[in-house]
């Protein structure tokens, strides 16, 4: 078994700036999104911070956060 890899050390004295992680997403139901798989859908529940459900056409899909490949419209 290998140990998890240890986050990068950021001297202080280094000419650049700490990256800074992005904000997360919020959405709401009936929010109209699009995704880089399924197309244009809405959302239609919201588990706060953990997963929306989105109507993509007939199918209903559940993604996880961070939502990486989802966009409001």
């Amino acid at each position: 078994m290998t140990k998890p890899a240890a986050p990068k050390r950021r001297l202080p004295t280094s000419p650049f700036s700490a990256p800074v992680a992005p904000a997360p997403k919020h959405f709401a139901v009936s929010d109209q999104v699009t995704h880089d798989v399924y197309g244009l859908g809405r959302v239609i529940s919201v588990e706060e911070g953990v997963a929306v459900v989105v109507q993509f056409g007939s199918a209903q899909t559940r993604i996880l956060s961070p939502y990486a490949k989802m966009t409001r419209l």
